[in-house]
């Protein structure tokens, strides 16, 4: 095929988040000689929305909160006008499609939220290829259900980021229509983690550290992490723990720190453009998540020979050997206690542990990842 393939990704915005680096590292990594790439943010918003390589176009259908007023009032009526713009591309998906000038060989939307903009738009044409991260029993995710049950038929191909989560949607709905479906776990960009790894960065506390990073969500267990924290200061096991993040959660997690009393040993250090300092600077990292798909931050924390503890959900258990390469516990509190507890009165366990990370880059290889995704599309546009 002479031409390159024109690809389109959709995605909401980008925020600091797994599925926006996911994405960067596939636009990143992808044959530029063969592939043609576009991404459409709905929302041009987040920390990593100038972090797109040079050779992708992007293309964003409204301005995102940097860009608006900081007048109290005129910033309110920019969200209203906005919204209002977001639910009119919604209802008509020409407007979006001419906005973008360009007719593509091949769709992506990067999550379930961004399916229904991928399958309405007018490029009638175009395969249609859907990436799914949940796990689709969660609590909080059954009113979108119905939509993403509805979608999932109409794409000519679906990627799962785990086995795990395939095998979920297989196990709830047995009997929805399929399309063709493919697991490819998340990328690593192994060098370029250990290069940033290594740029300087400001204050760190003293004594051991345990470092986390996520989104301020509830599903992300940060409040049982304070009381196991704060159940671990009252006893007298000096730590401190830094979460790498922010979210919607960043008041309820404050003020559960200032009641519990712990505000100089937990900080909510905020997002971070690049959180890897951070990472090789602490002793341990620890995810406590109540659901995970297969979460690219225990990963990097491997790669940077970290011992880990994690909650036992997703393809975490596949990707950790428990007592080995780290711990893996329950999402409860008293496991994340005593857990944490060992790491801090067991020197020689987690000294064992970073032995047996020596050699941990041999379990992410990026590049047959970054192939098969190529292979994929490129069977996907000669059927």
């Amino acid at each position: 095929m002479s031409e390159k393939i024109k690809l389109l990704f959709r995605h909401r915005s980008m925020e600091m988040g797994g599925v926006e680096k996911v994405m960067l590292s596939i636009l990143n990594n992808l044959d530029r000689e063969k592939f043609e790439m576009t991404v459409c943010l709905n929302i041009n918003q987040g920390e990593l929305r100038d972090e797109f390589p040079d050779h992708v176009r992007k293309v964003s259908l409204t301005p995102g909160r940097e860009d608006f007023s900081g007048n109290t009032i005129i910033r309110k009526i920019q969200l209203i006008q906005r919204r209002l713009k977001l639910r009119q591309m919604q209802k008509n998906p020409v407007i979006a499609d001419q906005l973008l000038g360009e007719q593509y060989d091949v769709e992506i939307g990067m999550t379930y939220g961004d399916f229904a903009a991928v399958l309405h738009s007018t490029h009638k044409k175009s395969k249609k290829i859907g990436w799914f991260h949940s796990e689709i029993n969660l609590p909080k995710l059954q009113s979108l259900v119905p939509g993403i049950l509805k979608h999932f038929p109409e794409f000519d191909q679906m990627v799962y980021c785990s086995q795990k989560i395939k095998d979920m949607m297989h196990e709830y709905y047995p009997d929805l229509a399929y399309p063709p479906e493919e697991v490819i776990i998340n990328a690593i960009p192994v060098e370029e983690i250990k290069r940033k790894a290594d740029e300087p960065m400001g204050e760190f506390p003293s004594g051991p550290v345990f470092i986390s990073i996520g989104r301020l969500h509830s599903r992300k267990g940060y409040h049982k992490l304070i009381e196991a924290h704060t159940r671990l200061i009252r006893e007298g096991f000096h730590h401190s723990v830094i979460v790498v993040g922010d979210g919607e959660e960043l008041h309820n997690l404050t003020a559960q720190i200032t009641a519990d009393q712990v505000e100089d040993t937990f900080i909510l250090a905020g997002n971070k453009m690049n959180p890897y300092p951070y990472v090789k600077h602490a002793d341990y990292f620890i995810l406590p998540s109540e659901s995970e798909a297969w979460p690219l931050v225990i990963a990097e924390a491997l790669l940077l020979q970290k011992p880990v503890i994690a909650t036992r959900t997703g393809d975490i258990p596949e990707m950790i050997q428990d007592g080995i390469t780290g711990c893996l516990i329950n999402y409860d509190t008293d496991e994340m206690y005593e857990a944490m507890k060992r790491f801090l009165t067991d020197p020689e366990l987690t000294e064992q542990i970073r032995k047996n990370l020596a050699d941990i880059e041999e379990q992410f290889d990026s590049r047959k990842i970054f192939s098969d995704i190529e292979k994929m599309i490129l069977n996907l546009v000669k059927k």
